[in-house]
């Protein structure tokens, strides 16, 4: 057991103390998260996970997995900011690929899942573009330039440091379905940065 965990029970049992040791601790995180998914910062977004956290912490049963639980929640405010651009998102992907995700894709770029494989050891993806080094500064630099779905897998997995498996427990759908994401994202992500004068 791990010291979030710890410290996530001890918040379950009512302890207040632990409960603000655990805001301070992960308060950085879901202002990053946030910020980096909206392009910007908003403290009503991040609030809104606090809410959701402390709402939802005594029906947590599994608390090893409290940092993708977090990041589920962080997801669904910036979703509830997002809702409009999301749903555009998915109609543009699935209306001009037929389906197929674009290039790269697999059919999963949908927020209702998609037919990935839901394979997957938790390694990076391997594939072409996956020797692209992700300079962290530069990344950054092209994010406000992809499509909400593209934007969050690179931030979860490149970013947040998220295995395979956490990223699609986080999106709520297979991991095969993050891979074809990821492969699509940084194609995208490779030609922003392109654009923006940054070597290839």
């Amino acid at each position: 057991m791990d010291d979030d965990e710890l410290l996530v029970i001890r918040c379950k049992l009512g302890e207040r103390e632990a409960c603000a040791e655990l805001v301070r601790a992960w308060h950085p995180v879901v202002e990053r998260y946030v910020a980096r998914m909206l392009g910007r910062g908003d403290d009503d977004a991040v609030q809104e996970v606090w809410i959701g956290v402390f709402t939802g912490l005594p029906r947590l049963r599994d608390t090893g997995r409290f940092r993708a639980w977090l990041y589920t929640i962080a997801r669904r405010a910036v979703v509830n900011r997002l809702r409009g651009v999301y749903r555009e998102a998915r109609v543009e992907l699935l209306g001009s690929s037929g389906g197929s995700g674009g290039p790269g894709g697999s059919g999963g770029s949908g927020w209702s899942g998609g037919s990935g494989g839901s394979g997957g050891s938790g390694e990076r993806p391997i594939d072409p573009v996956a020797d692209l080094v992700l300079d962290r500064e530069a990344v950054a630099a092209g994010l406000a330039d992809l499509p909400p779905l593209e934007r969050e897998v690179i931030v979860l997995f490149h970013l947040e440091d998220l295995a395979l498996e956490t990223c699609a427990q986080v999106c709520g759908v297979p991991v095969g379905t993050v891979k074809s994401r990821l492969n699509r994202a940084r194609g995208l992500l490779r030609a922003a940065l392109e654009r923006k004068g940054y070597p290839a």
